[in-house]
């Protein structure tokens, strides 16, 4: 029974390693858009299909371990938190597919807010793919340096919307164009909460200390 639930576990931990993955490549894609390759924006659709997709896949193998396996303490803290983790990542293929929506409708992004922008993806992409190794690895404190990570990303969104309020004030006739570029901004900094949620849970799947218990 034992080998059968660890086979499962395995199994969990491929499909949620293939699912930040998939989130890695929607962001990094949208960045890439941004970054002046527009035609690629429209790839992100498919992939958000695919994150969904995914979603419902892991929460069908979590509710089997849950159902069939009875897991005991340290295991069932590793299963709710996947099913806690999947939804903070499908979200990300959503926000990512939003972000790719405004690059298909706007003329570009200056040059100066596309490369906060970019610097915001990739760090996103990072804490995406460092919390789920720490789950994977069921590494406590890979995971809470990943949480501070957050606020790094915070602080580029509000260097950002100072910027742009500056722009509009100085050229109204911007103002959507600016709104627009704020948007993706505040996708981003959504993307990197959502990417510290993931590390919260693992913080929990590991010693079973959520936040706002004291980690």
């Amino acid at each position: 029974m034992r080998s059968k639930f660890d086979e499962e576990m395995s199994l969990l931990h491929r499909e949620l390693t293939r699912m930040g993955a998939l989130c890695e490549e929607a962001i990094a894609l949208t960045a890439k858009a941004l970054d002046g390759e527009r035609a690629l924006a429209g790839k992100v659709p498919a992939l958000e299909s695919e994150i969904d997709q995914a979603e419902r896949d892991i929460e069908t193998l979590c509710l089997k371990l849950l159902l069939r396996q009875q897991p005991v303490a340290g295991d069932l803290r590793q299963v709710s938190a996947a099913l806690k983790m999947i939804t903070d990542l499908e979200r990300i293929g959503d926000q990512a597919s939003d972000i790719s929506d405004i690059v298909c409708a706007i003329e570009g992004v200056s040059r100066g807010i596309a490369q906060r922008l970019h610097a915001m993806a990739q760090a996103t992409i990072h804490m995406v793919t460092a919390s789920i190794d720490a789950y994977v690895c069921q590494d406590a404190e890979r995971a809470k340096n990943v949480i501070l990570l957050d606020d790094a990303i915070d602080n580029a969104f509000q260097e950002i919307k100072i910027a742009l309020v500056e722009r509009i004030a100085q050229n109204p006739e911007l103002g959507e164009y600016a709104l627009d570029q704020l948007m993706i901004a505040k996708y981003f900094e959504r993307i990197g909460d959502h990417a510290a949620n993931v590390a919260e849970w693992v913080v929990f799947a590991v010693i079973g200390v959520h936040k706002g218990e004291g980690l």
